[in-house]
Order: structure tokens, then C-alpha cells, then sequence
């Protein structure tokens, strides 16, 4: 019998362990992700620091903060204000858009 994720179109699981960056961009890029993983905060924020061709250590002079704070913003479990993430985006060169459904 086939489990594929084809054979269940509705299960989206919660993944439990932190997905690779490198793993997430690629599939994000594939439009592979489940929909609960396609806008984890702080690996947007590393695709628009990358994006910007910033370094950390750039971007935390710009933001005034340290690169220990852009790091930690960056994780997958990081859940950065709305506030931070504006300065982000306009740091970065790029935008910042939240929508509700």
C-alpha cells in the first residue's frame, strides 16, 4: 500500500524536528513545503538578509543589535515581533506583508 503524501492530500503534519535551512529553502523553492512550514519567520529573514547579500554581522550593524541576535532571529523556532521583522525587511531592501484569512 502506497502512503504517500499523495495518498492523503488533507494531512498536514506538524513536524516536530527543526528542518535544515538548506532543506527548507529547496523545497520552498520546489513548492514542496507543507503549508504549516512555508512561512517560518526566521528563515525568511535569513532568505531576505541572503537575498540583500548581507552577513550577519552587517545586518546587526544596521539593525543595531549584535550578530548573536540576528542569529537567533534566524532560527526555525525563532518567533521574532512584527516590529523587528519590519526593520528587517527595510534594512534588507524588500518588504514586509502580513495578511489574515
Amino acid at each position: 500500500m502506497n502512503c504517500s503524501s499523495k495518498s492523503f492530500p488533507d494531512l498536514d503534519l506538524i513536524r516536530k524536528k527543526p528542518r535544515d535551512y538548506i532543506e527548507w529553502k529547496t523545497l520552498r523553492l520546489w513548492d514542496r513545503l507543507p503549508a504549516s512550514e512555508r512561512d517560518t519567520p526566521g528563515y525568511l529573514l535569513r532568505m531576505a538578509r541572503e537575498k540583500a547579500e548581507l552577513t550577519q554581522k552587517q545586518l546587526a550593524e544596521e539593525l543595531e543589535t549584535t550578530q548573536q541576535a540576528v542569529a537567533q532571529a534566524e532560527r526555525w523556532t525563532s518567533n521574532p515581533s512584527i516590529n523587528f521583522m519590519k526593520r528587517w525587511a527595510a534594512a534588507c531592501g524588500t518588504r514586509i506583508r502580513i495578511e489574515l484569512e
